[in-house]
């Protein structure tokens, strides 16, 4: 059976691409498996109808299916669109979803959540991770989950992250000093497995990333 949404006429894609995107090809290039993807397919319309039925998920969209809210501000919601929009047109279409969820399978290669973890804290785009960087995101997953903490504490974790992955004393982390840290630190990427993505519902996957600063407290 097909899955509807490689019959959508959406806008921005090419419909010969769209004709070619059915749940084999989808499968054989993500970690997914055929009935995964199907499941994926009903999820994405149903948030990509939520309030334009365009077959596209728009940024408000997006964070209605995260916080019931598309009115809500959120530095991890709009990061987490600007990965998933990998075309960086203001949407996320059928196979950019497909992709962007594919990391965060359980079976995913190290690989995919290394480089989409050191993604989400380059904010800037420049290859490496600097300190304000870390701080806007920590302090963003404090926001998302109503937790205060004083300033101190917060360049202290800060403090013992960069003393840690700045192996070049340069001020910032780069790829390769990125994936050494999380080779040591293998709990960051916890958060970068959502285990019933292997058993899948219509019901939008919960980001939650404030766990590796509970980790960081509780040592």
């Amino acid at each position: 059976m097909g899955c509807l949404c490689t019959k959508l006429r959406i806008k921005h894609q090419d419909p010969v691409r769209i004709k070619h995107q059915d749940l084999a090809v989808l499968a054989s290039q993500t970690n997914f498996n055929e009935a995964q993807v199907e499941a994926l397919c009903k999820l994405f319309k149903k948030l990509s109808s939520s309030l334009t039925e365009d077959g596209l998920i728009s940024k408000e969209e997006f964070q209605l299916g995260l916080f019931r809210n598309s009115k809500r501000k959120s530095l991890i919601a709009d990061r987490l669109f600007q990965l998933f929009d990998s075309k960086q047109d203001g949407v996320i279409e059928f196979e950019e979803f497909v992709r962007s969820l594919s990391v965060f399978h359980p079976e995913a290669p190290l690989a995919e959540k290394v480089a989409f973890a050191f993604q989400l804290y380059d904010m800037r785009q420049t290859g490496f991770i600097e300190r304000s960087e870390v701080k806007k995101l920590i302090l963003a997953l404090l926001q998302e989950s109503d937790l205060i903490l004083p300033d101190d504490i917060v360049e202290s974790i800060i403090d013992k992250t960069f003393k840690d992955a700045d192996t070049g004393g340069d001020g910032k982390i780069d790829v390769r000093e990125w994936e050494e840290f999380v080779i040591r630190n293998p709990t960051i990427l916890k958060t970068m497995t959502i285990p019933y993505l292997k058993d899948l519902t219509t019901e939008f996957p919960s980001f939650v990333l404030i766990s590796e600063i509970e980790d960081d407290l509780n040592k």
